[in-house]
């Protein structure tokens, strides 16, 4: 299996997921603002790696304290977590595991500060495994709704790559692999960053289940054509009425899927649940460099002051959705009751 992310020898090891699949390269980070830049500049990336990566950066940032006293280590630490939780807006697990990492210091506030740093190391290395767990539990619930000779679309990389291991929507391809199913997938490019091309390719390779890079604007002509079974892609956050957040792009592949009769299901664990939201308009949708857009490999492909866009991510609306895969079960509309069954609440 993939390892996207370790913790050893207090270094946070991981993929730099910007160079592949030309090169594979690890990053080490060593300090709480080293695992910040690596998520706003997308060595590390997907909302459940995100979320690990924060853990593990604020025990980082624990271990780097000085304090005699635990009020003096709580400020020093939710200064840092301050920091770290403005790297990237959209993916609710970067919060998630900031904030369970800040309970969990304020639940220990007995120990003594070397007890209380090794007890967060613990709790990072937690929630690593607990997310490798969940994304399998995702994938043997899910892979109920994909038959022996479908092919399958995905759009970005929602795979090992985009958590601690296994993935959420390439999870569910790989327990129905493991199932036994023969199945072929569909990978959007993914424009500008191109996860689909760089990374979903990769990873499906790696793992030889066979795979065919399509553009963007292809999936349309493939669903029309009757080349499309299902899709199923993975989510940054999901609101309480179960509209989507997820890579840009995302949203016209489900409106096309509707209009094609085709099932559109989304992975998720619970920790991207974000119930506090009444629906997908309240969530922040990140805007990122538009030479991320206007250049390829370093070199312009727009006339310069062109005017250009570039937000990071979209929302689909939940009626368009078909179920919604999270570790604890399947949530199908309504979802406003279905996600609060699933979460506890």
């Amino acid at each position: 299996m993939i390892k996207t992310i370790e913790y050893i020898d207090g270094v946070v090891r991981m993929i730099d997921q910007t160079r592949l699949p030309l090169e594979k390269v690890f990053v080490d980070c060593k300090t709480i603002e080293d695992v910040g830049n690596a998520i706003r500049t997308m060595v590390v990336r997907g909302a459940p790696a995100i979320g690990v990566s924060a853990a593990m950066g604020v025990s980082l940032g624990a271990e780097s304290i000085q304090a005699d006293n635990f009020d003096a280590f709580y400020v020093k630490l939710e200064s840092k977590c301050s920091a770290l939780a403005k790297s990237r807006p959209t993916a609710v697990n970067l919060a998630w595991g900031i904030e369970r990492m800040k309970r969990v210091t304020l639940d220990s506030k007995n120990l003594s500060i070397h007890e209380l740093k090794q007890r967060l190391k613990k709790e990072a290395l937690d929630i690593c495994e607990e997310d490798i767990a969940a994304n399998k539990a995702m994938g043997d619930f899910g892979q109920t709704f994909i038959d022996d000779g479908n092919t399958v679309l995905t759009h970005c990389n929602a795979g090992a790559l985009a958590t601690a291991g296994y993935g959420t929507a390439l999870g569910v391809i790989r327990s129905a692999v493991n199932a036994g199913k023969k199945i072929e997938v569909l990978a959007d490019e993914t424009r500008p960053f191109l996860q689909g091309a760089r990374l979903t390719v990769w990873e499906l390779m790696e793992d030889n289940i066979p795979v065919k890079l399509i553009t963007d604007n292809m999936s349309g002509f493939f669903m029309k054509n009757n080349q499309i079974d299902v899709v199923v892609v993975g989510a940054d956050r999901i609101a309480g009425n179960g509209d989507v957040a997820n890579k840009i792009g995302t949203y016209m592949v489900a409106v096309m899927a509707q209009k094609h009769g085709i099932p559109f299901y989304v992975a998720a664990p619970i920790s991207t649940l974000d119930l506090s939201l009444n629906s997908g308009e309240e969530i922040p949708i990140e805007e990122r460099s538009v030479d991320e857009v206007a250049c390829f490999n370093n070199k312009r492909i727009t006339p310069e002051g062109a005017s250009v866009a570039h937000p990071a991510f979209d929302i689909t609306s939940n009626d368009l959705v078909t179920a919604i895969i999270t570790d604890k079960g399947i949530a199908k509309p309504p979802y406003t009751t279905s996600l609060k069954q699933l979460a506890g609440q």
